[in-house]
């Protein structure tokens, strides 16, 4: 091979690779932005109210741990900024919420897109939930209280 046909097939392979990617993503988020219009996310995050306990948050962590699952780190730590400037978040539940997406951020979009380079998709995301679960839990349960005064 010379260095015009290793230059032609690594410029094609990648083009691959960025149109499957784009396959993925781009139907993702445009189904994202629908949920968050018809505020679909909001409820769900209402619903997550059980796992706040769990995780040893509260309650109005959820929509935040919500949307960092589903979006990512990015825009997860848009919604964590303003909901800690608003004064709905304490620094423990802050700390715990950056823990948990730390382990289990963006959960549809990095698993889909791993499933299309052959991974199995159930064993991923089984692995990162329970991991961000149990490093949450204990996190919440053994950390010093005196480092998190409100």
């Amino acid at each position: 091979m010379n260095l015009v046909d290793i230059l032609k097939e690594g410029t094609f392979g990648s083009l691959s690779s960025v149109i499957n990617i784009g396959k993925i993503v781009i139907p993702l988020m445009i189904i994202i932005q629908i949920l968050k219009d018809l505020n679909i996310l909001r409820k769900l995050s209402n619903r997550m109210k059980p796992v706040a306990r769990l995780l040893g948050v509260s309650e109005e962590s959820t929509f935040p741990i919500m949307i960092g699952l589903i979006l990512g780190l990015s825009y997860g730590a848009g919604v964590i900024i303003n909901s800690a400037k608003e004064g709905n978040l304490n620094k423990k539940d802050l700390y715990l919420i950056v823990i948990f997406l730390i382990a289990c951020h963006s959960v549809f979009e990095d698993t889909l897109l791993f499933v299309a380079m052959g991974a199995n998709g159930w064993l991923l995301l089984g692995i990162r939930i329970i991991t961000a679960i149990i490093l949450t839990s204990f996190t919440a349960r053994y950390i010093n209280k005196a480092l998190f005064k409100s």
